[in-house]
């Protein structure tokens, strides 16, 4: 069974001078030997002190937290689980046990380490508890799945389902990402339990709200173009019907009350009515060629797995053939020389 000499612990950071040795060094007292940092260009001795606790430190090429770990699993991690945390010290280095449990025994290809079954106060603001709610809510109704958190940045999860997915974040939707990719490749999800602790006081956050949660909102309706089309064009679909009526009856309404006539209010709510529908109509076409694809391409990994799994049965095989063909050499040697033995010590006795 694979152990934490299996893991690596991925650290993204910027300018995290203040936490980063005791987040390093918290990892390390639980038996990891292999901690990653990639960090982004910290300007305040970052990397310098990371390294004297003991990490392994690489400088990221490009920008943002999303850059930074599809760099790092890509080209700088070279074990077969990968366990992530931030450098804020936020995540408690001593619960990593609960997220790698469902991975290291195969119930899991990620986990997800749910901050709100124990956030201390001050952890996070009520503006961002609100808002991350919301993003989880929308996640649920746009993917169908709820993961309950998917901004928890305390995460372990296989390099080969890491690599599997088709991630293009830059910045914080990265997890977003993560996230969806689960749910789009059917990769076996679990969720645990974590505490989220508030940032030591002299550590600045890097998360910028309002910004940050924009552009995660904006990549979770972005993604349901291929993983839930019928959410994407049919809810424009549905605005444009409804704008397209509600313009159809004001100008019904004011012609047959005051008889004045609206005719270019009555092409656009046409339009609008015509093109609702055509988008709906599209999601729904979408949405089934999606499903087909789906099952499609989990025959394909059932086939490709059937393949593998054969592919090592035969190599058992034969492996055992070889050794038992070694055996009855060696049984049919040792026959030969006894015999040879025998015949010399008759002849010598004529």
């Amino acid at each position: 069974m694979a152990d934490r000499d299996d893991v690596c612990v991925l650290l993204p950071t910027y300018n995290e001078a203040e936490t980063i040795e005791s987040v390093v060094s918290g990892f390390r007292e639980q038996g990891f030997s292999t901690v990653l940092v990639i960090d982004g260009g910290s300007t305040d001795g970052t990397r310098d002190i990371a390294e004297s606790a003991g990490a392994r430190v690489v400088e990221q090429t490009g920008s943002g937290k999303g850059q930074a770990v599809r760099e790092a699993v890509a080209q700088h991690v070279d074990k077969p689980y990968v366990l992530m945390a931030d450098g804020d010290a936020t995540y408690r280095p001593d619960e990593a046990g609960r997220l790698l449990k469902p991975l290291l025994s195969g119930r899991a290809a990620h986990v997800i380490g749910n901050r709100f079954a124990n956030m201390q106060s001050g952890a996070m603001t009520r503006l961002n508890q609100f808002g991350n709610r919301i993003i989880n809510k929308a996640f649920a109704v746009i993917h169908g799945r709820n993961l309950t958190d998917i901004l928890s940045g305390y995460r372990a999860f296989t390099r080969e389902s890491f690599l599997r997915s088709s991630l293009t974040a830059e910045g914080f939707g990265i997890e977003t990402e993560m996230a969806v990719e689960c749910v789009k490749h059917n990769i076996s999800t679990a969720v645990v339990p974590i505490t989220y602790q508030p940032r030591p006081d002299e550590s600045d956050t890097n998360l910028r709200p309002f910004r940050d949660g924009a552009t995660i909102i904006l990549t979770l309706y972005q993604m349901a173009k291929t993983n839930n089309p019928l959410f994407y064009f049919g809810s424009v679909g549905i605005a444009s019907t409804t704008v397209g009526l509600a313009l159809g009856a004001f100008v019904a309404y004011d012609w047959v009350v005051n008889s004045t006539s609206h005719e270019v209010i009555a092409v656009v709510g046409s339009f609008g009515i015509l093109l609702g529908i055509q988008l709906l109509m599209f999601g729904v076409l979408s949405d089934m060629l999606v499903a087909v694809n789906r099952e499609q391409t989990r025959r394909l990994e059932d086939i490709a797995v059937t393949l593998s799994q054969g592919e090592e049965w035969a190599g058992e095989a034969f492996d055992g053939s070889t050794d038992e063909t070694a055996e009855t050499a060696t049984e049919a040697s040792e026959s030969s020389t006894e015999t040879t033995v025998s015949t010399g010590t008759g002849d010598d006795q004529r």
